[in-house]
């Protein structure tokens, strides 16, 4: 018999903050750490919240990506990903309240491969529907484009 996975599961921890800038979060048998830059009186162990939001959205892209590659039959290729994000920083310097404090990001997912365009554009269109972290800036009211490039 086979055992069917839960379709919703509860993530649970609890993070440790020894300083106003650093954030230490056990996730599975990880600590990962949200830091602010030094000059802004942090450690640098990490990158800050609004970079690890950023960084979620392109490995998502690439994680989920890769998975409806392979469902499709299409090998990618060497993958990078550009990523240019328009970020409205009024509300975390505290100058004001910000409803849309990511207006807008462009990712560029290049792949140097064999596949066609229309292969990469059919991977993109299935890597938008199942990406989570795409679907919650979607539906924050970022205008997000990802472009999947074929390069040589």
């Amino acid at each position: 018999m086979a055992v069917k996975m839960k379709t919703v599961v509860t993530y649970r921890t609890t993070a440790q903050c020894p300083t106003h800038g650093r954030t230490e979060i056990p996730i599975r048998d990880l600590n990962v750490i949200i830091d602010e830059p030094t000059e802004r009186g942090g450690t640098n162990l990490g990158p800050t919240p609004t970079e690890s939001v950023m960084a979620a959205l392109i490995a998502c892209t690439n994680v989920i990506g890769h998975k409806n590659a392979a469902r499709l039959g299409v090998d990618l290729g060497q993958v990078t990903i550009d990523a240019d994000t328009k970020f409205d920083r009024r509300g975390v310097l505290m100058e004001e309240e910000v409803n849309l404090p990511f207006p807008a990001i462009t990712l560029t997912v290049n792949c140097t491969t064999s596949a066609s365009q229309e292969e990469l554009d059919e991977v993109g269109r299935e890597t938008a529907k199942y990406c989570a972290i795409a679907k919650l800036f979607e539906a924050a009211g970022t205008d997000l484009t990802v472009n999947w490039a074929k390069t040589t």
